[in-house]
């Protein structure tokens, strides 16, 4: 096992002077080593250098396999803080490839999962590094992305923070300084649960209310555009989206017939 960590730690100095070639070759050796042990943990540990060597090399598009591959493995394991790790290379990867949407998502995840891990170095890491990758990130995700970085990274002894911190102020000061944050970061920097049912009721509500103002409220000419049947609109409207009545056409309720008695 200690051969292994060792391979793996010459494989980060080579990334490091951009002898690539001999990373890998450190690196196969290392991880044969960790599968011979059946040690995944390790072994995911080991996939994650090598996506940091990619990343060096600009193959973007195998560092993020790789990453992921590492990521699904440590996720299983339950080694949150490595996963937050390889969560942010997996973020870079993204970021380089053009997928800002994507890349955001994967950064998000690492910040939350290292915060809730209670390693706030990691999530400090993963907000100063999405906000260095992604240029299109929304302001209100940069100022407090940001904000956190500054306060999780502050007892960081690594030489290359405040340089980073720096870079990124200077990055942010070419906007607008005054601006209103969320007290809450989880609003802002952890990705947001969805409630399906909620959200298809929420559509279905939107999607009634447009169609009825488009027929002045005709319920019968609303259910024909939605390929319904009346009493079945009539149905949905008064039981999930009652506060939608007012603006349906009144109910008319049919008299009853009252025929003579024959006597």
């Amino acid at each position: 096992m200690f051969r292994a960590h060792v391979k793996n730690n010459i494989a980060n100095v080579l990334r490091v002077l951009r002898q690539f070639k001999e990373a890998h070759r450190y690196l196969k050796q290392a991880r044969r080593l960790f599968r011979r042990a059946k040690d995944r943990v390790r072994t995911a540990q080991v996939d994650d250098t090598r996506a940091q060597v990619f990343i060096a090399e600009g193959k973007y598009a195998e560092a993020e396999l790789t990453a992921r591959t590492a990521a699904r493995s440590l996720e299983k394991s339950g080694r949150q803080c490595y996963l937050a790790e390889t969560l942010t290379n997996q973020g870079i990867a993204l970021a380089r490839l053009r997928e800002p949407a994507r890349a955001q998502f994967i950064f998000q995840q690492a910040i939350e999962i290292a915060h809730l891990a209670g390693s706030l170095n990691r999530a400090g890491l993963a907000a100063l590094t999405m906000i260095e990758e992604i240029d299109t990130l929304p302001r209100e995700v940069q100022l407090v992305a940001f904000a956190q970085a500054k306060e999780w990274l502050a007892s960081s002894e690594s030489p290359d923070i405040k340089p980073r911190l720096k870079a990124v102020r200077k990055k942010l000061a070419t906007q607008r300084e005054t601006e209103p944050q969320p007290l809450d970061i989880r609003d802002v920097l952890f990705n947001k649960r969805y409630d399906l049912e909620a959200e298809v009721l929420k559509f279905q509500r939107g999607l009634i209310s447009q169609t009825l103002a488009r027929v002045n409220g005709k319920v019968t000419h609303a259910a024909r555009l939605l390929g319904l049947a009346h009493q079945k609109l009539a149905y949905i409207i008064e039981n999930d989206h009652p506060d939608l009545l007012k603006k349906r056409t009144p109910v008319r309720r049919r008299p009853r017939k009252t025929g003579k008695r024959k006597k």
